[in-house]
């Protein structure tokens, strides 16, 4: 006897259509698409990731030499591929802002030096390329504030003490100045501190000090004009008439080499 139902259903093949087999092999090929698009997407960043820092180096080694020649313009392309590739490079803002300087553009150097301290906060190099530049645009007051901030990371900094010294200078305190290029004599007794200090004696009438540190500058440096011509001023001052004639003369030939 055949058990099956009498009641059952029968089983009602539904056919599928040309149309129908199509969809489902359009559906199958876009799968398989996006897979492959996601790989391959991902493989790409992967290796984006992996060669970005290999040319923004590159570039930025770049810019480091046509900076290094003077060549300010190439230098800045160079360094705007290099934040480009990697926005947090910070040596890549300190180089573009040094450039920038090169090339007078002073407010966008302080805002590349600033981004270079938004991701270095104690980088004292961009405290000093910021407080040279601020002093370029007479802003002794955050000149005066960004060198002492890196006096504070590093004590010993002649550079900071030159800046600071000559932005108090400037703001009209030359017995707070002096004792900033005091230090900075002390620290790095080169032509730029013996200078500035001469000058600020000069500036309180100091001037057989003023002659001494001129003296000094003269020594290191004797084809430079500058400093002929200050010490004829403080010689003039100490009454040495011959000496100070002698003195701008002097700076003069050299002026006219």
């Amino acid at each position: 006897m055949d058990h099956t139902s009498e009641n059952s259903a029968p089983l009602v093949l539904v056919p599928v259509t040309a149309e129908d087999v199509a969809r489902r092999k359009r559906r199958i090929v876009l799968a398989c698409t996006a897979s492959a698009l996601a790989v391959a997407a991902m493989a790409g960043w992967l290796y984006k990731r992996s060669v970005d820092p290999l040319r923004a180096k590159e570039s930025y080694d770049a810019g480091v030499a046509l900076l290094s020649t003077a060549r300010y313009s190439q230098a800045i392309l160079s360094f705007d591929r290099t934040v480009a590739l990697q926005p947090a490079f910070a040596d890549g803002y300190l180089m573009r802002g040094q450039a920038y300087v090169g090339e007078a553009k002073t407010e966008r150097a302080i805002n590349d030096f600033s981004k270079t301290l938004a991701l270095q906060p104690n980088d004292t190099r961009a405290l000093l390329d910021r407080a040279s530049a601020y002093l370029l645009l007479k802003d002794f007051q955050n000149a005066v504030a960004d060198a002492s901030r890196a006096l504070e990371i590093n004590s010993k900094l002649a550079a900071a003490y030159n800046l600071r010294g000559a932005a108090v200078r400037s703001l009209g305190d030359p017995k707070k100045a002096l004792e900033d290029f005091t230090r900075a004599v002390e620290l790095a007794p080169n032509v730029n501190n013996y200078y500035q200090r001469g000058a600020t004696y000069q500036m309180l009438g100091d001037h057989q000090d003023a002659v001494a540190d001129f003296d000094k500058v003269i020594a290191m440096k004797p084809d430079a004009s500058p400093p002929y011509f200050a010490r004829s001023e403080s010689r003039r001052a100490l009454g040495d008439l011959q000496g100070a004639e002698a003195d701008y003369l002097k700076g003069r030939l050299i002026e006219r080499r």
